[in-house]
């Protein structure tokens, strides 16, 4: 396999990913997030406790570990292979998925998880977090969102060049 094509299969593959984890994330953030705002707090909390127990699966993890791999292979391909044409693109692209969805993740999404699964439903302190978890857990949705997004853009522009 010539750099060429093993540079084109990256970049498809890392546009696919990131795509794939943007949609996810997109889903979350214009419908999913607010039908559970509209559920009673506990109900919410029970419902998005199950979601998060959920989504540690094969098939999702695979797809956004994958991608992350995929991005970070990138990333060091750009950088060794500087002169190719589109490098800058696999850059841009392994970058904005590894610290926009991957890094946010880690540090802002995982952490209201955590908090959010130590909460029995039915507690009154836990609607009071319910309502921030909504807020700012969105927020940070929306940044993985964009950030996933982009890099399917970028890795799409890397496939043209």
């Amino acid at each position: 396999m010539t750099i060429d094509q093993a540079f084109f299969v990256l970049a498809l593959v890392a546009c696919l990913g990131c795509g794939l984890i943007a949609g996810a994330f997109f889903a979350f953030s214009t419908f999913v997030m607010k039908a559970l705002s509209r559920l009673p707090a506990n109900e919410g909390i029970a419902a998005m406790q199950s979601i998060n127990v959920v989504v540690l699966n094969p098939l999702f993890l695979g797809a956004f570990i994958g991608t992350a791999a995929a991005c970070a292979v990138a990333v060091g391909t750009a950088v060794v292979y500087w002169h190719v044409p589109g490098a800058v693109w696999l850059l841009v692209g392994g970058v904005l998925y590894l610290i926009g969805t991957f890094a946010v993740t880690r540090a802002f999404n995982i952490p209201r998880n955590d908090t959010l699964a130590a909460l029995q439903p039915t507690d009154p302190a836990a609607a009071a977090y319910w309502n921030q978890y909504l807020s700012e857990w969105t927020v940070w949705n929306h940044v993985r969102t964009v950030a996933a997004l982009a890099a399917a853009a970028s890795f799409g522009i890397a496939l043209g060049r």
